[in-house]
C-alpha cells in the first residue's frame, strides 16, 4: 500500500477481490435528506482513487434512482469496480411509506432485468437478496438466483439480514459470496449465529451502517436535529430518552479516538474491521457518505489498529444500547432467530 491506497481482500472463498473497505451509495439518492449530486460524483471518484472498489446500491434506493445515478460512473470504470445491488424490497409510487418483500422467483427474474437496465451493464458482480420472505422457500429463491449466474447475468450471490441457519441452507443450494448485515459498536446481533456460520462456510461479512447510521460519529445526538425528510427521525434508538442514553455510550469512543489522534468514526470503523481477526472471516464494511472529506476520513480508518485495552473498553457498548434498529423489526434476522 505504498501508494496510499487501501489493501485488498477476497469476498469469501468464491467471491471477487475488493478493497478492504467499500462504499454504500444509498444516501446519494435518498433517506438522509437533500443531496448534492456533483459532490456525490466527486465522492465516487475519490473512493476509487483511494482503492475502494466495492460499490453498493439496491433497487429500492430512490426507487431505482440510485442505480441510474451510478450508471455513468460504472460505465467509465467497469473493469475497476465490483458492483453490488439488491432485490426484494417492494415499493409503491402511490404510497411512499409502503414496504413489501418479495422473494418469488418470477419477481427475481424481473428485478434483475430492471437493475441491469438502470445500471447500464450486462452483468452484476454481486447480487443480494435484500430481505428474506419466510413465505417463499429459501431454496426456491436462491435457486432462481443461481439461474441468473448460469445465464451470465450475475457473477456472485449474496444475502442480507439472514440467520446462520438460513445462510447454511442457501449456501447448500449455491455458493454465497457475502452476507450483508448491520454490524457496528451499536449493533452486534449478527454475531448470534450468522457470523459463525459465515466463517464456517467461507462467506465474507459486509457490514452496513458500521457507523450506526452516523450516530457513532457524534455528528448528531438526537434525530430531532435532522431534516424532516431524514429517515433516522423514525429510528427508535435515535429519538427521545433512548437517544440521550445512547449518546452517553460514545464517551469511550471519543476517549480512544483522542489517544489515537483519530475521529470517533475512524475508531468505529477500525473496530468493525478488526472483527475479521476475532471471528476468522473477511470483513468489508461499506460506510456510506456523500462527501469526499468523509470518504477520506473513513478510508484512513483502515490504517488504525486498536489495542486490546481499546477493544476491552468498547466491548460493553452494544449491550447497553437502548432501542431497536428499526421501528418494525419483522423483516430483520433477529425476528427469525
Amino acid at each position: 500500500m505504498t501508494d496510499g491506497t487501501i489493501g485488498k481482500v477476497r469476498l469469501g472463498t468464491t467471491g471477487p477481490e475488493v478493497g478492504v473497505q467499500g462504499l454504500g451509495c444509498m444516501g446519494m439518492s435518498e433517506f438522509y435528506g437533500d443531496t448534492d449530486e456533483t459532490a456525490a460524483r466527486d465522492t465516487l471518484d475519490a473512493a476509487l482513487e483511494a482503492g475502494v472498489t466495492l460499490f453498493d446500491t439496491a433497487d429500492i434506493y430512490g426507487s431505482g434512482a440510485n442505480e441510474e445515478f451510478l450508471g455513468p460512473f460504472v460505465a467509465a470504470h467497469r473493469e475497476e469496480i465490483t458492483l453490488a445491488t439488491k432485490f426484494s424490497v417492494v415499493r409503491r409510487a402511490d404510497d411512499p411509506a409502503f414496504r413489501g418483500i418479495s422473494n418469488d422467483p418470477a419477481y427475481i427474474r424481473e428485478a434483475v432485468e430492471a437493475s441491469l437496465r438502470r445500471l447500464g451493464v450486462d452483468v452484476i458482480d454481486l447480487y443480494y437478496m435484500h430481505r428474506r420472505d419466510p413465505g417463499v422457500p429459501l431454496a426456491e429463491s436462491v435457486g432462481a438466483m443461481a439461474e441468473l449466474v448460469r445465464a451470465g447475468k450475475v457473477r456472485h450471490l449474496g444475502l442480507s439480514e439472514v440467520t446462520g441457519a438460513e445462510l447454511r441452507e442457501a449456501h447448500a443450494v449455491h455458493p454465497i459470496a457475502a452476507l450483508q448485515s448491520e454490524w457496528s459498536l451499536f449493533s452486534r446481533s449478527v454475531e448470534r449465529s450468522a457470523v459463525g456460520a459465515a466463517a464456517e462456510l467461507g462467506v465474507a461479512l459486509v457490514p452496513y451502517s458500521p457507523l450506526g447510521r452516523g450516530f457513532l460519529t457524534g455528528s448528531f445526538a438526537n434525530a430531532a436535529e435532522l431534516s424532516e425528510d431524514d429517515f433516522r427521525r423514525g429510528q427508535p434508538r435515535f429519538t427521545g430518552e433512548a437517544a440521550a442514553a445512547n449518546a452517553e455510550l460514545l464517551e469511550p469512543v471519543r476517549r480512544i479516538a483522542a489517544a489515537h489522534g483519530a475521529t470517533p468514526a475512524q475508531i468505529a470503523l477500525a473496530w468493525v474491521r478488526q472483527r475479521a481477526g476475532v471471528h476468522g472471516l473477511p470483513v468489508v464494511p461499506i460506510p456510506g457518505t456523500r462527501r469526499r472529506s468523509r470518504l477520506e476520513e473513513n478510508v484512513a480508518a483502515t490504517r488504525i489498529t486498536l489495542a486490546p485495552g481499546d477493544l476491552a473498553l468498547l466491548e460493553p457498548i452494544a449491550g447497553r444500547v437502548v432501542g431497536d434498529r428499526y421501528p418494525d423489526m419483522s423483516s430483520t434476522s433477529e425476528s427469525r432467530e
